[in-house]
């Protein structure tokens, strides 16, 4: 491998390696979070339901600045966005955490929408293998965040406000390792909205949108939540902490291997119902028995919910015949996808209000996900989008 192809891999998965702390860094510290500013346990959730929501409503940016500016340099403006969010919310009064919190938010949106679009560009022959890379870090990077908050809060005696803000460091320094790919000359896109009318017409788009916000949905929730039901139940908060962590650990290995099995196969349907039960029955151990072998329901938990994210990511990148039309099907999947899991953490701290106890809103989420599975059996069918068509096959 050259020295350029080297840069070009490092800076690719550290920016994936961002694209989830400024959102999983917060559940942790959720609890000292309400307390401090002054929340309901439906204001915390929002913290998340706003990240979420901006996920959703400015994912349809990127293609418009990859137009203008190119894959690359859209990739670069969202690293920096993202470090000034993160060091925004760190500022005092509830307002300010909000708008830090939408303002990162938006960055990655947008580095979202790009990404599938950048491995296109930058790997077309090893689509699989990339996506499984970039899915990794993805989660790898929420792993760490949240196993890490509480320790380095304790170690350097910062508040809530400076842990979080620290997440601007690692921003700046992908940014500066990707800047070598955004001072060259970017590639020139297609002119005209004929990607958009492509995805639009194409009924796999709309399988494909409600299954990356179905899974993304209760993923968030597990993100918002999760050490906070663990906590309820006598968990010390450490211990809660790493148990999160423990289920995007394990994300990491299942979203590395799955897409390079799954894409080896013109039809995924196999591999996305799988990880619709594998979800499910994480699901069941932590409403059914959340304090006896925890490990064991995050494990389960963490390689249904790491492949389901996985195998979205690689449809979006597989179906479409070109980076253009890649980053239009990902704005569209993506930010519909977004609003839809943006309901999650919001409704999921609503019912905990209304009933008193976490069983209603784990077995809502059980419903969710036999939704899930029933539109990922038809967005994993092999389809080809095309210039101007869609050619569909059987699973």
């Amino acid at each position: 491998m050259s020295l350029r192809s080297a840069v070009l891999v490092a800076g690719f998965v550290l920016a994936a390696l961002n694209l989830r702390p400024a959102i999983a860094g917060v559940s942790p510290l959720l609890d000292e979070i309400m307390g401090d500013v002054g929340l309901s346990p439906a204001g915390g959730g929002a913290i998340t339901t706003v990240m979420v929501v901006c996920l959703g409503m400015f994912g349809p940016v990127a293609p418009l600045l990859a137009r203008r500016i190119g894959l690359d340099r859209t990739l670069l403006a969202g690293l920096l966005v993202i470090a000034c969010g993160v060091a925004l919310r760190g500022l005092d009064g509830a307002p300010v955490l909000y708008l830090g919190s939408a303002l990162a938010a938006t960055a990655i949106a947008v580095m979202n929408v790009s990404m599938p679009g950048v491995v296109k560009q930058h790997f077309p022959t090893r689509i699989s293998v990339m996506t499984g890379v970039y899915v990794s870090a993805v989660v790898a990077g929420a792993a760490v965040a949240s196993a890490a908050v509480i320790p380095v809060e304790r170690l350097t005696g910062f508040s809530w406000r400076g842990v979080t803000a620290l997440l601007a460091v690692p921003a700046l320094l992908a940014a500066l390792l990707w800047l070598p790919q955004a001072l060259r000359a970017q590639p020139a896109q297609p002119s005209g909205p004929r990607p958009f009318r492509t995805v639009l017409r194409s009924r796999v788009t709309w399988y494909v949108t409600a299954l990356m916000g179905l899974q993304s949905l209760t993923f968030y929730v597990v993100l918002a939540w999760l050490p906070t039901i663990f906590m309820e139940r006598g968990v010390p908060a450490e211990q809660a902490g790493y148990l999160l962590s423990l289920t995007n650990l394990v994300q990491v290995a299942a979203s590395l291997a799955v897409p390079v099995l799954a894409g080896r196969r013109a039809s995924q349907v196999p591999y996305v119902v799988g990880a619709g039960v594998l979800t499910v029955l994480g699901y069941l151990g932590v409403l059914l028995a959340p304090t006896t072998l925890p490990w064991l329901w995050m494990i389960v938990l963490g390689l249904g919910q790491g492949a389901s994210f996985a195998l979205a990511l690689l449809i979006i990148a597989l179906r479409p015949a070109d980076p253009a039309a890649v980053t239009a099907l990902s704005a569209v999947a993506q930010s519909a996808g977004y609003v839809i899991a943006a309901l999650g953490p919001l409704l999921f701290g609503y019912l905990r209000e209304l009933s008193g106890g976490w069983s209603v809103p784990l077995t809502v989420a059980l419903g969710v996900l036999a939704a899930q599975i029933v539109v990922g059996w038809f967005a994993g069918r092999p389809a080809t989008l095309g210039p101007g068509r869609l050619e569909e096959g059987r699973p």
